[in-house]
């Protein structure tokens, strides 16, 4: 009986299923012969396009208003498949490139081929990825040992441009086969050439006239006013990568897209973006194509820094002096170690009352106006200006640690302001041989910190203990990112934990030489700014960050305001602050290069053993009895802790407004 059933279940199902095919299949037949005509009319008739239109970039402004990355006019050609037919395409080529050089023009040339002047086909060594791309699988399908030639006379042929000269054909294939990547379609028109001036765009408007689908627009074009600023910090833009288009496509963005790269041009690219507008064009059936709709763009927003313009240019002037102050110093002492290797230097200040930074400075560093021009360059500079030292560059920190371990041992009992320590010179326990700079005899906290005495926080070290000394440590922004918006280093800190990441042994008695800003330890100087804010804070530290709100393009409407954020508490009483922030008054009182300096202050020295001269470092807040601003220098190699001093001295000049060189 199941049998039966089982069955009938079965024949039934078939049924169905041939039923719902038939009804498929005639379907089919209708459509395909019996209503051809009707569809092939409808195609014919309503074939639409649409074309994305660039939507007007916000700009970046520092905290008073002044010009950092601004839209200006200006213009492009494109050509517009939807006009053009490909058997005109190579003529129009040849003659767009003829009339844009012969007017001093630029096109956009993105081909890893170039010609020689005896006309032999060549790679580009410089653009090894673009050579590897077009060789692939994906493109030419070519052996990795293809010669330029090779792959030449496979474009030649592919583009169907034999009839031209070598030079003529090298162009062609270049626009070609850049259109290709870029997905050239009815939908997506090509940037021939990008940001060309207004006579240049009315000699080519003049000359292809008659030529449908080459097109020239205007364009709001991006300019970097004040590029020597703050580059670092305010970032590139350019056009998007294969990688970024595959990441982001699902945001509606384009081959032809620029995008962000660097700074707060990519970390904030959300906002400054805005939304694409649109042109739907209709095709009838004789061709002619007419414009349907339009769907206008909406602007970005704006950006508004808490940089100053001017502190970021009294910055890097200081920067720069430093670096030459220790060369100078080497050439005078002579020598090895003694600053002749010092390339390089980054300092950061901030304001206490919210920790938003008033400057960070990078040197050697860069003008974005000229950052493409000189790319090849810039990159291959080896001093690096294109890395942001302010805020990635970690280095040791030498005796600058010192105040946040006298603050931690304070805190922990492990020490208090009455215990004294008798320096010898030479710290030998635990099969350690530490030298102190010189035999301090008994001193307190106060005397090491004053006198940077290694043998004191040496041994102040040992009995805190390296867990309770990175707590924190943690707690004051070294080794953890600041919550910075732009990209930052989180540095390193030395113990247990960082020993297990690079497969090295720790051993209880390192915790000395880290006790005394050395071992693994590597900060940057927006972290020791953030470190001598939260002390001047009464070990609050809150969000440091450069971003002071995002405003709508018409400035109008302000979108959002960044107000202060606790990111944490060093744990330590106001009592145990106070003594340390003493301790660091009586250091700052004691150096020679701020005695011209007119203003009592907080601050410590810092000089950190490398593989070549010293690193010198520096940290400070002022006024000592009402913190308004921190800084934190770090001169790479710089030997002497006065260059470093100097460029905070300069900056709290500038701040402050105690220059008395304004006029020279």
């Amino acid at each position: 009986m199941e049998n039966r059933v089982g069955k009938w279940r079965y024949a039934l199902i078939i049924s169905i299923a041939l039923i719902i095919l038939a009804i498929y299949c005639a379907r089919l037949v209708q459509w395909q012969f019996f209503q051809n005509d009707f569809y092939e009319d409808i195609a014919l008739t309503s074939t639409e396009y649409t074309i994305k239109t660039d939507a007007i970039r916000g700009e970046i402004y520092d905290k008073n208003g002044v010009p950092l990355a601004i839209n200006k006019s200006g213009y492009r050609i494109v050509i517009n498949k939807l006009y053009m037919p490909d058997s005109e395409l190579n003529e129009n080529i040849v003659r767009l490139v003829k009339l844009l050089e012969g007017c001093k023009g630029k096109w956009i040339d993105e081909l890893p081929i170039k010609i020689d002047n005896k006309g032999n086909y060549y790679f580009d060594e410089k653009k090894t990825e673009e050579i590897e791309d077009l060789k692939s699988k994906d493109n030419l399908n070519m052996n990795p040992y293809s010669t330029a030639a090779e792959c030449m006379t496979k474009l030649v042929e592919k583009y169907d441009c034999e009839k031209f000269g070598k030079s003529e054909q090298r162009n062609i294939v270049s626009v070609r086969y850049n259109m290709d990547r870029l997905g050239y379609s009815k939908s997506t028109p090509y940037v021939f050439a990008d940001d060309i001036s207004q006579q240049v765009m009315s000699i080519i408007s003049e000359n292809m006239q008659s030529v449908q689908g080459v097109e020239t627009e205007s364009t709001a074009v991006r300019v970097y006013e004040n590029g020597t600023a703050a580059p670092h910090m305010v970032g590139i833009t350019g056009l998007i990568s294969e990688d970024e288009y595959t990441e982001m496509k699902n945001k509606g963005y384009d081959y032809n897209d620029r995008i962000g790269k660097s700074g707060i041009e990519r970390a904030y690219e959300e906002e400054l973006r805005g939304s694409q507008g649109s042109r739907t064009y209709e095709v009838s059936a004789d061709g002619t194509t007419s414009l349907k709709e339009t769907v206008e763009s909406k602007p970005g927003n704006s950006v508004y820094l808490t940089i100053d313009v001017n502190m970021q240019k009294t910055a890097q002037k200081a920067l720069k002096e430093a670096v030459q102050e220790a060369k100078d110093h080497a050439k005078e002492v002579g020598g090895k170690y003694n600053g002749e290797d010092c390339v390089g230097a980054g300092v950061v200040m901030l304001d206490i009352k919210d920790f938003s930074v008033i400057c960070a400075a990078s040197y050697p560093s860069y003008d974005l106006t000229k950052y493409y021009e000189n790319y090849e360059k810039l990159v291959s500079d080896k001093n690096l200006p294109l890395f942001d030292r302010a805020f990635m560059g970690a280095l040791a920190p030498g005796s600058t640690f010192k105040p946040m371990v006298a603050s931690a041992a304070l805190q922990e009992k492990a020490i208090t302001t009455k215990t004294h320590i008798e320096c010898v010179g030479e710290y030998t326990k635990n099969g350690l041989h530490l030298w102190c700079m010189s035999y301090h005899g008994s001193i307190d906290m106060y005397q090491g910190i004053r006198d940077s005495c290694n043998y004191f926080f040496a041994e102040t070290a040992r009995l805190l203990g390296i867990e309770n000394m990175n707590i924190y440590a943690k707690r004051c922004g070294l080794g953890v990112k600041t919550g910075v918006e732009v990209s930052e280093s989180s540095g390193t800190l030395a113990g247990p934990e960082y020993s297990r990441e690079v497969n090295s042994e720790w051993y209880p008695s390192f915790v000395s030489p880290a006790g005394i800003g050395q071992s693994d330890n590597q900060f940057t100087p927006l972290q020791l700014a953030t470190y001598v804010a939260t002390i001047a804070n009464d070990g609050v530290r809150l969000r440091t960050h450069v971003v002071d709100k995002v405003v709508s393009y018409s400035g109008t409407d302000i979108l959002k305001k960044t107000e202060p954020q606790i990111m944490d508490d060093m744990g330590v009483s106001t009592e145990n602050l106070k003594e340390v922030k003493k301790a660091m008054n009586m250091a700052a009182n004691s150096y020679v290069a701020l005695d011209d300096f007119d203003m009592q202050i907080a601050a410590k020295t810092g000089t950190a053993e490398n593989s070549g001269s010293d690193h010198a470092n520096f940290i400070c807040y002022a006024p000592y009895d009402n913190p308004q601003i921190a800084i934190g220098v770090m001169v790479e190699h710089g030997t002497k802790t006065s260059v470093a001093i100097n460029v905070a001295k300069k900056l709290m000049n500038e701040y402050f407004g105690m220059n008395t060189d304004k006029e020279e």
